[in-house]
């Protein structure tokens, strides 16, 4: 079944009455996940964008249709576990156990939790909608914000240019946990994430399973909300987001350009990029030449 057959066919977990600003990468990987995972999930939600945008519910006629916590920002791995570990002592191995995180509570405050879950190989689907900052709260750098990013607590002046330090790359250092499952995706390139979702999902019956997924934000990004799929497509195209994954047979490009767009064509049009220096791009440009390098060589 092709990846449009089963997003037709599924029903929606979401309902319509979400608040997500318009454009919003978070909301899509939200209602892909939930449509292939289905009914039978539980979802833990940290505070953040998709935590505030409604899930729960304004009334009793919207928000999502399965059950959903939202447990502390550093702590989401760890609440999931107790509840995989319950769900598997009653004998309830069909429940799907997952996250939908921020990079925030995932790369920053919650990767204690995070990696010693990783560490066990808990039962569970992790999932990371990487937008590169705390954008629920305005808008501050996290750990995987990209060099040169514009945000409050990294503004452009005349003492600093932006974002000082190289992001963190979290899905190799999850995929060096030993953990069943590991792939990054994009919301440009839907047949890889919805594939990845899937296997994913059946993953997390076996162990612990982790998806890295490029999450744009118009809003703290500065860029017309039309646009999410188009900078979401381009992340890929420059080698920015690899799109990647690490199964039991070992690590595989999912999407190799031999002509990829220059980072300096990627920043065009977006809003925080927009005092980057020629030198600033190319430094940027280096580091993701660096590490698309390592993923080719491990691959291979």
């Amino acid at each position: 079944m092709s990846y449009i057959d089963v997003l037709r066919e599924a029903q929606d977990q979401v309902t319509p009455g979400m608040s997500a600003c318009q454009g919003c990468g978070g909301e899509l990987i939200l209602r892909t996940i939930l449509k292939v995972a289905g009914e039978d999930t539980i979802i833990g939600i940290p505070p953040g964008c998709m935590a505030g945008a409604g899930v729960v519910g304004w009334n009793y006629a919207n928000g999502l249709k399965i059950p959903v916590h939202i447990p502390l920002l550093d702590n989401t791995a760890s609440f999931l576990t107790g509840l995989s570990q319950m769900y598997q002592r009653k004998g309830r191995p069909d429940v799907n156990i997952v996250a939908l995180a921020g990079d925030g509570a995932t790369a920053d405050c919650g990767f204690q939790s995070l990696s010693a879950a990783a560490e066990r190989n808990e039962k569970m689907l992790y999932v990371c909608y990487d937008n590169e900052g705390y954008m629920n709260t305005g808008y501050q750098r996290s750990s995987t914000t990209t060099k040169g990013s514009r945000t409050s607590t990294t503004p452009i002046g005349s003492v600093i240019n932006g974002k000082q330090q190289q992001q963190k790359y979290l899905p190799l250092i999850l995929s060096m946990h030993n953990v069943e499952y590991c792939a990054t995706a994009s919301p440009s390139n839907m047949a890889d994430f919805v594939a990845k979702v899937q296997k994913g999902l059946e993953a997390s019956k076996k162990g612990f399973a982790y998806l890295h997924v490029f999450s744009p934000c118009p809003t703290g990004w500065s860029y017309a909300p039309e646009k999410a799929i188009s900078v979401a497509r381009k992340a890929v195209q420059s080698n920015l987001f690899p799109l990647w994954e690490k199964d039991t047979q070992g690590y595989h490009l999912n999407y190799e350009n031999k002509n990829p767009m220059s980072i300096a064509d990627f920043v065009k049009g977006i809003g925080k990029f927009k005092d980057l220096t020629e030198e600033d791009i190319a430094e940027i440009q280096a580091s993701v030449d660096q590490r698309y390098d390592l993923l080719r060589r491990i691959c291979d």
